[in-house]
């Protein structure tokens, strides 16, 4: 999909959320045939005219200034990581040959180093489209213990933690909360997508989601954008029991690169003391570990 079709369904999903009662608009019991505002009420928020908002939502107009786009966002009652996407959806696409096919992420020596640093800690390395570029035991305990601890070493067996969030079960039944981790991964697509619109490989991963998880088909239909830096999660751990992590995703200001996600808890906790205890989870020797890429060099 082009930029400029994300652009007219993420106005469109995005208008069908407002009701008229949101903007104290009176309809007098009317029957309405669309959910949502109407695309000349929406303009009329925004102050352009409703010709000029319906060839945009038709992705028929390429050149919005910063200004109208600001304009619409206030109206949509978009928030800051919403009214970023909105921008990027909205960036002329680069006109010339289709884009090559992406070649497999690996992990840069300096962050497979950050990794092997932090060894006390849960960490995991994730590429943009949520593929598992490494981890260490503890990471690897606490999110995919049932999975093998070498798969993020070959690039065609790598987990994909939004894959495994929709489907498989033993990531499901680890949160307690799991509507609210799946809208995290849903919303996270949904920014990558935007910064990546034409990558076939999260073309694939979306349209497999969406085929395989009607629950991940609801969530990517209504365009919620969610930028989860920092989040709390109760958890319901198989080997360890209940805890309650705080996961932060550590990444480059300009967003592109592999991000490193860290799972913390409160010190002198119940929590932390599960987590510590996921330090023997993966057997002898495994705590010393380090994840391929952070490595010594010979000298």
């Amino acid at each position: 999909m082009t930029k400029h079709g994300q652009l007219a369904d993420f106005l469109q999903a995005r208008r069908g959320l407002l009701h008229p009662e949101d903007i104290g608009l009176r309809t007098y019991g009317e029957r309405r045939r669309v959910p949502g505002l109407r695309r000349e009420e929406l303009a009329m928020l925004a102050g352009i005219s409703a010709p000029y908002y319906a060839r945009l939502e038709q992705g028929q107009s390429r050149n919005a200034s910063r200004e109208v786009l600001d304009a619409i966002a206030t109206a949509l009652r978009l928030d800051e990581s919403e009214r970023a996407h909105l921008h990027q959806l909205a960036r002329a696409p680069k006109r010339g040959r289709a884009a090559p096919r992406p070649r497999p992420e690996h992990l840069p020596p300096a962050t497979g180093a950050l990794l092997a640093a932090i060894g006390g800690t849960p960490a995991i390395v994730v590429g943009r489209r949520s593929d598992v570029l490494a981890w260490n035991t503890q990471g690897h305990a606490l999110f995919a213990g049932h999975l093998d601890r070498d798969g993020p070493d070959e690039p065609g067996r790598r987990p994909n933690m939004a894959r495994s969030v929709f489907l498989d079960a033993h990531t499901r039944d680890l949160y307690v909360d799991w509507p609210a981790k799946a809208r995290a991964v849903v919303g996270n697509l949904r920014l990558t997508a935007g910064r990546y619109p034409d990558d076939p490989l999260l073309a694939a991963l979306v349209g497999e989601l969406t085929m395989r998880s009607p629950e991940f088909a609801t969530m990517w239909a209504d365009h919620r954008i969610l930028a989860c830096d920092v989040a709390d999660y109760a958890m319901h751990h198989p080997t360890v029991g209940p805890l309650t992590v705080t996961q932060q995703t550590l990444q480059s200001p300009q967003g592109d690169g592999p991000a490193l996600v860290v799972a913390t808890a409160a010190p002198g906790s119940p929590s932390a003391t599960a987590l510590k205890l996921l330090a023997h989870a993966g057997g002898p020797g495994e705590a010393a570990r380090p994840p391929r890429g952070a490595e010594p060099r010979p000298a």
